[in-house]
């Protein structure tokens, strides 16, 4: 019989112990920040050469208190992952989505592979354009259910929105949460190099929907070769009792899809032209669950009810991003976050030309997985490694790429990204699978990323 693999929250746990153990052995350090206004935005920048020594902060007690804090510090996220959760079940509960997937299956017919690289394609290019990130986990609920209908499983399902957005931010062409951020410190025109940024985000989805589509080629001709199916299979009856129930596509049903195309469109607008962030996508969710929920003919007291039984199906998705959380909590209060950060960059600092761009493109692998997120880690290392692009040879052009795809592929699979444990709980996906999933396509993304830096370092690309 084989092993069973840990539990997600007894890795988070495990790594917020390495993290306090790291305490204990490295030094401290800091370096000195000072406010600079980046896109319009204040932003604290790290001061070149600045680094210094200092006691660190050995983290013993705070390992328990580090959940707390971590879910403190993610706040936002998980208070959307409760709204969406419990929008998601309102609706799920008038009946719209089983009755509209199986009106979908229905037209397809024996099309339903074009799904992939239509959708892929669509949310590659959100996170590539304005850096869709967050907002493309709320649809986990929409694809996977869609995924099991058409006879693939729920891998397939989170590929659609989810790896299809991650990429498209990692590739970005325009994406100003990690191009233009990086761009405008490393003091890069804005926007500057898109020819070959688009080159590399349209491989990028390539290679994404091809493995996709292969994928998903497979599980359709022997479902048993998921590493889902046992789990997909309790899924796949539920919506199968659904649309029996629900055969015919009734008026209702249609007004709920419209209200959900509605808050689909919401998204995109308010985070593209009115900067809504968290707490406005949670309000909109949380507004498309009511008019859903009145429209699908569902009473009031039914209503809050169905809402709480959603959000109580999701709370170990919100405790999950808190445990991830803690883990950078640890690292900072302990002073250890910038020692790694000089380590790393001292390293880098050795290489010139093809590897230098290579080495920068490792650097920010490995920090990735302390600092997950995009426009955070531009703040803190490009003002570091923008001199030392200089003196290994390279332009900051390709520093910038070198960055961008360091520091979005990963983010896909670290434990330390709240977006992708969050994700995976929506979408009931066991943390130790998907890694024993989705590690050959980012072993992949590794290559395809080092061969991409190759011609920009030769031809000192600007």
């Amino acid at each position: 019989m084989a092993k069973k693999s840990p539990d997600v929250f007894v890795i988070a746990f495990t790594l917020i112990l390495l993290a306090a153990a790291a305490t204990w052995i490295l030094p401290g350090g800091s370096y000195t920040r000072q406010q600079e206004t980046v896109n319009g935005t204040a932003r604290e920048i790290v001061v070149p050469g600045t680094y210094h020594v200092e006691p660190s902060k050995p983290q013993t007690a705070a390992i328990f208190l580090a959940p707390l804090r971590g879910f403190l510090r993610m706040g936002a996220i998980i208070a959307l992952i409760f709204v969406v959760g419990g929008a998601f079940n309102i609706l799920n509960d008038t009946g719209a989505i089983a009755a509209g997937i199986h009106q979908l299956v229905r037209l397809l017919g024996n099309r339903s592979y074009l799904i992939i690289p239509i959708v892929m394609t669509v949310f590659s290019f959100f996170g590539g354009a304005y850096g869709m990130c967050e907002e493309a986990m709320p649809f986990a609920l929409i694809f996977v259910p869609m995924a099991l209908a058409l006879g693939y499983d729920s891998l397939v399902g989170i590929c659609l929105s989810f790896v299809a957005a991650g990429v498209g931010f990692a590739a970005g062409f325009l994406n100003p949460f990690t191009v233009q951020i990086s761009q405008g410190i490393a003091g890069v025109p804005l926007g500057s190099g898109i020819r070959y940024r688009l080159i590399v985000w349209a491989a990028a989805t390539a290679v994404a929907i091809v493995w996709v589509m292969v994928y998903a080629a497979r599980v359709k001709a022997d479902p048993k070769r998921s590493i889902m199916y046992d789990l997909d299979q309790a899924r796949r009856e539920d919506l199968g009792k659904a649309e029996a129930e629900q055969v015919v596509f009734t008026w209702r049903h249609g007004v709920c899809l419209l209200i959900l195309a509605a808050t689909v469109v919401g998204l995109i607008v308010g985070s593209t032209v009115l900067n809504w962030y968290m707490v406005e996508f949670g309000g909109l969710f949380f507004a498309m669950g009511i008019f859903a929920g009145l429209a699908g003919g569902i009473g009031p007291s039914r209503l809050a009810k169905s809402f709480i039984v959603g959000a109580k199906d999701i709370a170990g998705a919100a405790l999950i991003v808190a445990f991830a959380g803690g883990i950078i909590v640890i690292l900072e209060d302990g002073h250890i976050l910038d020692t790694i950060l000089y380590g790393m960059a001292s390293v880098t600092s050795h290489f010139g030309g093809v590897v230098a761009a290579q080495a920068m493109y490792v650097l920010q692998l490995i920090l990735n997985f302390f600092i997950p997120s995009g426009s955070t880690k531009a703040v803190l290392t490009m003002p570091l490694l923008a001199p030392l692009a200089d003196l290994s040879g390279i332009t900051r052009q390709t520093l910038v790429l070198a960055y961008q795809l360091g520091a979005g592929f990963t983010s896909m699979i670290i434990p330390t990204s709240g977006v992708t444990v969050g994700t995976l709980a929506l979408a009931k996906i066991p943390y130790e699978r998907w890694v024993r999933w989705h590690w050959p396509l980012q072993a992949a993304f590794v290559v395809f990323s080092l061969l991409a830096l190759v011609w920009p370092a030769l031809v000192r690309w600007s």
